[in-house]
Parts: C-alpha cells; structure tokens; sequence
C-alpha cells in the first residue's frame, strides 16, 4: 500500500476506515475557554467540511504532572481519499484559526490511523 499522500494528485484505496487524532495539551488558564470553544465553534466547523463522518473528544487521563490539561480529538471518516481532501482544502486554514486564538497556550500532534477490522 502506497503511503498517504496526495501529491500530484493521486488517490489512494484504503479499504477501512481511516481515524484522524489530534492530541493537544492545554495550558490551565485557557483549559476552559479552549474546552468550550472546541465543542461549540471548532469540532462543528471541521464536520461542516463534510469529509468526517463522526467525532469525539476525551480527556487523557493521567497526564496531570505533565502541566495542563490533554485532550484527544477524534475524526472518522470512510477513506483516505476524504482524509486527503479535508487536508488539501480545509485544514491549514481551520488550524490558523485555532493558533491565532490560543497561540502558544497550547500543543499538539497529529497521528492517522486506520482500521484494521
């Protein structure tokens, strides 16, 4: 299988579902803005984008000597090739939103995963 990339344009068959997780580490004096910001603004404008079929956010548990607060966001969708699209179309803009508002308050990575049920 091909690694996930869209360049030139190519498009790529992934037979499961493909989960797009974004972990992020919030500081404290911005946890609870940044908590209600995300489930009222940011989560609805990316399933806006029509390229996820579902999403969820949780809590890591654990995680409290590391400072701040850490949350997983999870994206489902039904290809890579959907996937592909919300990266080329949509993502650079939605993640400039959330670092124009939060700044160095908070850190994150990004891992994609796919099924293999």
């Amino acid at each position: 299988m091909p690694p996930p990339s869209g360049v030139g344009g190519l498009l790529y068959f992934y037979p499961h579902m493909i989960l797009y997780n974004v972990t992020i580490n919030v500081e404290d004096s911005v946890h609870q803005e940044w908590l209600s910001w995300m489930k009222e603004i940011h989560i609805p404008e990316v399933m806006k984008t029509a390229r996820f079929t579902s999403s969820r956010i949780f809590r890591v548990l654990g995680d409290e000597d590391s400072g701040g607060k850490t949350y997983s966001v999870q994206y489902s969708c039904n290809s890579m090739n959907e996937f592909l699209e919300y990266e080329r179309n949509h993502a650079q803009a939605l993640r400039a939103e959330h670092t124009a508002k939060f700044k160095d308050k908070v850190v994150s990575f990004r891992t994609l995963l796919e099924s293999v049920d």
